[in-house]
Protein backbone atom coordinates (compact mmCIF):
# COMPACT_ATOMS: atom_id res chain seq x y z
CA UNK A 1 0.00 0.00 0.00
CA UNK A 2 1.35 3.42 -0.96
CA UNK A 3 2.54 5.82 1.72
CA UNK A 4 4.07 9.29 1.77
CA UNK A 5 7.74 9.22 0.87
CA UNK A 6 10.15 11.08 3.19
CA UNK A 7 13.29 12.67 1.65
CA UNK A 8 15.51 10.09 3.38
CA UNK A 9 14.69 6.47 4.21
CA UNK A 10 16.64 3.69 5.92
CA UNK A 11 17.04 0.03 5.05
CA UNK A 12 14.24 -0.94 7.42
CA UNK A 13 11.82 1.30 5.54
CA UNK A 14 12.84 -0.16 2.18
CA UNK A 15 12.54 -3.75 3.41
CA UNK A 16 9.09 -3.01 4.80
CA UNK A 17 7.91 -1.69 1.42
CA UNK A 18 9.71 -4.07 -0.97
CA UNK A 19 7.33 -5.62 -3.44
CA UNK A 20 4.85 -2.76 -3.44
CA UNK A 21 4.01 -2.02 -7.08
CA UNK A 22 4.59 1.73 -6.88
CA UNK A 23 8.07 1.50 -5.30
CA UNK A 24 11.08 1.82 -7.64
CA UNK A 25 14.64 1.47 -6.37
CA UNK A 26 17.24 3.21 -8.52
CA UNK A 27 20.92 2.27 -8.30
CA UNK A 28 23.04 5.37 -8.97
CA UNK A 29 26.41 3.58 -9.06
CA UNK A 30 26.26 2.69 -12.75
CA UNK A 31 25.17 -0.37 -14.75
CA UNK A 32 28.35 -2.42 -14.18
CA UNK A 33 28.19 -2.06 -10.40
CA UNK A 34 24.47 -2.81 -10.51
CA UNK A 35 25.05 -6.01 -12.45
CA UNK A 36 27.65 -7.23 -9.94
CA UNK A 37 25.30 -6.82 -6.98
CA UNK A 38 22.22 -4.71 -6.30
CA UNK A 39 19.26 -4.32 -4.00
CA UNK A 40 16.33 -6.61 -4.83
CA UNK A 41 14.24 -5.49 -7.81
CA UNK A 42 16.28 -2.32 -8.33
CA UNK A 43 17.22 -0.80 -11.68
CA UNK A 44 20.44 0.98 -12.74
CA UNK A 45 19.69 4.69 -12.82
CA UNK A 46 22.41 7.34 -13.19
CA UNK A 47 20.93 10.79 -13.79
CA UNK A 48 23.94 13.11 -13.58
CA UNK A 49 24.22 16.75 -12.53
CA UNK A 50 23.69 20.09 -14.28
CA UNK A 51 26.76 21.16 -16.28
CA UNK A 52 29.13 23.79 -14.88
CA UNK A 53 28.33 27.46 -15.43
CA UNK A 54 24.65 26.64 -15.91
CA UNK A 55 22.21 29.48 -16.49
CA UNK A 56 18.43 29.07 -16.41
CA UNK A 57 18.19 27.88 -20.01
CA UNK A 58 20.95 25.29 -19.52
CA UNK A 59 19.14 23.99 -16.44
CA UNK A 60 15.93 23.73 -18.46
CA UNK A 61 17.69 21.69 -21.16
CA UNK A 62 19.20 19.40 -18.53
CA UNK A 63 15.75 18.85 -16.96
CA UNK A 64 14.38 17.65 -20.28
CA UNK A 65 17.35 15.32 -20.74
CA UNK A 66 16.80 13.83 -17.27
CA UNK A 67 13.16 13.21 -18.18
CA UNK A 68 14.36 11.25 -21.19
CA UNK A 69 16.77 9.23 -19.04
CA UNK A 70 14.02 8.43 -16.57
CA UNK A 71 11.74 7.32 -19.39
CA UNK A 72 14.43 5.10 -20.90
CA UNK A 73 14.58 3.30 -17.56
CA UNK A 74 10.84 2.86 -17.22
CA UNK A 75 10.27 5.61 -14.65
CA UNK A 76 6.91 7.27 -15.29
CA UNK A 77 6.62 9.75 -12.44
CA UNK A 78 3.73 7.94 -10.76
CA UNK A 79 5.93 5.83 -8.48
CA UNK A 80 7.84 6.41 -5.27
CA UNK A 81 11.46 6.62 -6.40
CA UNK A 82 14.17 5.69 -3.88
CA UNK A 83 17.76 6.20 -5.03
CA UNK A 84 20.86 4.61 -3.54
CA UNK A 85 24.61 4.45 -4.12
CA UNK A 86 27.62 2.73 -2.53
CA UNK A 87 26.81 4.24 0.85
CA UNK A 88 28.07 7.83 1.16
CA UNK A 89 24.95 9.23 -0.58
CA UNK A 90 27.01 11.55 -2.83
CA UNK A 91 25.75 10.03 -6.09
CA UNK A 92 22.26 9.39 -4.78
CA UNK A 93 21.83 12.94 -3.47
CA UNK A 94 22.91 14.43 -6.82
CA UNK A 95 20.63 12.09 -8.76
CA UNK A 96 17.74 12.88 -6.42
CA UNK A 97 18.15 16.58 -7.22
CA UNK A 98 18.19 15.76 -10.95
CA UNK A 99 14.99 13.71 -10.63
CA UNK A 100 13.27 16.50 -8.71
CA UNK A 101 14.42 18.99 -11.35
CA UNK A 102 12.87 16.79 -14.04
CA UNK A 103 9.63 17.01 -12.08
CA UNK A 104 9.40 13.65 -10.35
CA UNK A 105 7.04 14.28 -7.41
CA UNK A 106 8.25 11.57 -5.01
CA UNK A 107 12.02 11.12 -4.67
CA UNK A 108 14.01 9.83 -1.70
CA UNK A 109 17.52 8.62 -0.88
CA UNK A 110 18.46 5.45 0.97
CA UNK A 111 20.76 6.27 3.90
CA UNK A 112 23.83 4.04 3.91
CA UNK A 113 23.21 2.69 0.40
CA UNK A 114 24.49 -0.75 -0.55
CA UNK A 115 27.06 -0.72 2.27
CA UNK A 116 24.27 -0.52 4.86
CA UNK A 117 21.92 -3.04 3.28
CA UNK A 118 21.36 -5.92 5.73
CA UNK A 119 19.82 -8.39 3.29
CA UNK A 120 21.00 -10.40 0.32
CA UNK A 121 21.93 -8.68 -2.93
CA UNK A 122 20.79 -9.77 -6.35
CA UNK A 123 23.14 -9.93 -9.34
CA UNK A 124 22.90 -9.91 -13.10
CA UNK A 125 21.39 -7.59 -15.66
CA UNK A 126 17.76 -6.50 -15.51
CA UNK A 127 15.49 -5.79 -18.45
CA UNK A 128 14.39 -2.18 -18.57
CA UNK A 129 10.93 -1.23 -19.77
CA UNK A 130 11.08 2.04 -21.69
CA UNK A 131 8.30 4.53 -21.16
CA UNK A 132 7.70 8.27 -21.38
CA UNK A 133 7.83 10.49 -18.34
CA UNK A 134 4.55 12.29 -17.72
CA UNK A 135 5.59 15.15 -15.44
CA UNK A 136 6.62 18.77 -15.83
CA UNK A 137 10.12 20.05 -14.98
CA UNK A 138 10.55 21.81 -11.63
CA UNK A 139 13.23 24.30 -12.53
CA UNK A 140 13.28 25.76 -9.02
CA UNK A 141 14.81 22.49 -7.77
CA UNK A 142 18.20 23.74 -8.99
CA UNK A 143 19.22 27.24 -7.87
CA UNK A 144 21.27 29.10 -10.46
CA UNK A 145 23.81 31.86 -9.91
CA UNK A 146 21.19 34.21 -11.34
CA UNK A 147 18.66 33.32 -8.64
CA UNK A 148 21.20 33.71 -5.84
CA UNK A 149 22.44 37.02 -7.24
CA UNK A 150 18.88 38.33 -7.28
CA UNK A 151 18.14 37.10 -3.74
CA UNK A 152 21.25 38.10 -1.82
CA UNK A 153 19.18 40.51 0.27
CA UNK A 154 16.15 38.22 0.63
CA UNK A 155 15.60 37.61 4.37
CA UNK A 156 13.52 34.53 3.56
CA UNK A 157 16.56 32.74 2.12
CA UNK A 158 19.54 31.39 4.08
CA UNK A 159 22.64 30.74 1.98
CA UNK A 160 24.78 28.11 3.68
CA UNK A 161 28.46 27.59 2.84
CA UNK A 162 29.40 24.03 3.80
CA UNK A 163 33.08 24.15 2.79
CA UNK A 164 35.98 24.06 5.19
CA UNK A 165 36.85 27.02 7.40
CA UNK A 166 39.84 28.08 5.30
CA UNK A 167 37.81 27.96 2.09
CA UNK A 168 35.04 30.06 3.62
CA UNK A 169 37.53 32.62 4.94
CA UNK A 170 39.23 32.93 1.55
CA UNK A 171 42.57 31.78 2.94
CA UNK A 172 42.48 28.45 1.12
CA UNK A 173 40.61 26.72 -1.64
CA UNK A 174 41.09 25.20 -5.05
CA UNK A 175 43.70 26.80 -7.32
CA UNK A 176 41.31 26.45 -10.27
CA UNK A 177 39.07 29.13 -8.75
CA UNK A 178 40.00 32.70 -9.76
CA UNK A 179 38.76 34.15 -6.46
CA UNK A 180 38.87 32.84 -2.88
CA UNK A 181 36.09 34.12 -0.63
CA UNK A 182 32.41 33.32 -0.02
CA UNK A 183 29.00 34.48 -1.24
CA UNK A 184 28.00 37.67 0.62
CA UNK A 185 25.81 37.02 3.65
CA UNK A 186 26.40 33.27 3.64
CA UNK A 187 26.40 31.40 6.93
CA UNK A 188 29.04 28.73 7.47
CA UNK A 189 28.68 25.14 8.65
CA UNK A 190 30.95 22.36 7.40
CA UNK A 191 28.90 19.62 5.76
CA UNK A 192 30.30 16.75 7.82
CA UNK A 193 28.91 18.29 11.00
CA UNK A 194 25.46 17.33 9.69
CA UNK A 195 26.36 13.63 9.56
CA UNK A 196 26.80 10.97 12.23
CA UNK A 197 28.62 8.75 9.72
CA UNK A 198 29.11 8.71 5.92
CA UNK A 199 25.69 8.61 4.29
CA UNK A 200 23.88 8.86 7.62
CA UNK A 201 22.68 12.34 8.64
CA UNK A 202 22.22 13.33 12.26
CA UNK A 203 18.76 13.11 13.78
CA UNK A 204 16.52 15.96 12.58
CA UNK A 205 16.40 17.53 16.05
CA UNK A 206 20.20 17.73 16.21
CA UNK A 207 20.41 19.23 12.73
CA UNK A 208 17.88 21.91 13.67
CA UNK A 209 19.90 22.68 16.81
CA UNK A 210 23.01 23.21 14.69
CA UNK A 211 21.23 25.52 12.26
CA UNK A 212 19.15 27.44 14.76
CA UNK A 213 16.52 27.97 12.08
CA UNK A 214 12.83 27.08 12.29
CA UNK A 215 11.61 23.96 10.56
CA UNK A 216 10.55 24.74 7.00
CA UNK A 217 13.08 27.54 6.51
CA UNK A 218 14.39 27.96 2.96
CA UNK A 219 18.08 27.15 2.60
CA UNK A 220 20.45 26.94 -0.37
CA UNK A 221 23.68 25.08 0.37
CA UNK A 222 26.87 25.39 -1.65
CA UNK A 223 30.45 24.13 -1.50
CA UNK A 224 33.17 24.09 -4.15
CA UNK A 225 31.55 22.02 -6.89
CA UNK A 226 28.22 20.82 -5.50
CA UNK A 227 29.05 17.42 -3.96
CA UNK A 228 29.39 18.34 -0.29
CA UNK A 229 26.44 20.70 -0.59
CA UNK A 230 24.30 17.97 -2.20
CA UNK A 231 24.89 15.93 0.96
CA UNK A 232 24.17 18.91 3.17
CA UNK A 233 20.93 19.68 1.36
CA UNK A 234 19.86 16.05 1.80
CA UNK A 235 20.48 16.18 5.55
CA UNK A 236 18.66 19.51 5.77
CA UNK A 237 15.62 18.22 3.85
CA UNK A 238 15.50 15.20 6.13
CA UNK A 239 15.42 17.63 9.08
CA UNK A 240 12.38 19.41 7.67
CA UNK A 241 13.98 22.32 5.83
CA UNK A 242 13.13 23.52 2.32
CA UNK A 243 16.74 22.93 1.30
CA UNK A 244 18.31 22.91 -2.14
CA UNK A 245 21.81 22.37 -3.46
CA UNK A 246 23.51 24.97 -5.67
CA UNK A 247 25.45 22.62 -8.01
CA UNK A 248 27.64 25.32 -9.56
CA UNK A 249 28.77 26.38 -6.09
CA UNK A 250 31.95 28.39 -5.58
CA UNK A 251 33.58 26.90 -8.69
CA UNK A 252 30.95 28.70 -10.74
CA UNK A 253 30.34 31.83 -8.62
CA UNK A 254 34.03 32.74 -8.50
CA UNK A 255 34.20 32.76 -12.32
CA UNK A 256 31.65 35.54 -12.74
CA UNK A 257 33.66 38.74 -12.13
CA UNK A 258 30.48 40.79 -11.76
CA UNK A 259 29.18 38.64 -8.87
CA UNK A 260 29.99 40.04 -5.41
CA UNK A 261 32.16 38.17 -2.90
CA UNK A 262 32.90 38.56 0.78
Amino acid sequence: MSSELPPLVDAGWVRAHLGEPDLVLGDCRGPNAHQRGHLPSSIPLVLGSPPPLADRETVREFAVEVQRRLGRHGVRGEERLVLYDRGDCVGAAASAQAAMLAGHPQVSVLAGGVAGWPGELESGAVELEKTKAVFEPRLDAVPTWEELRDRLDDPALTILDVRGEQEFAGRGGYPCDPRQAHIPGARHLEHDRLFAAPGRPLDPERVRELLGLPEGAEIVAYCHSGSRSALAALALRAAGYAARNYPGSWHEWSRHPDLPVE
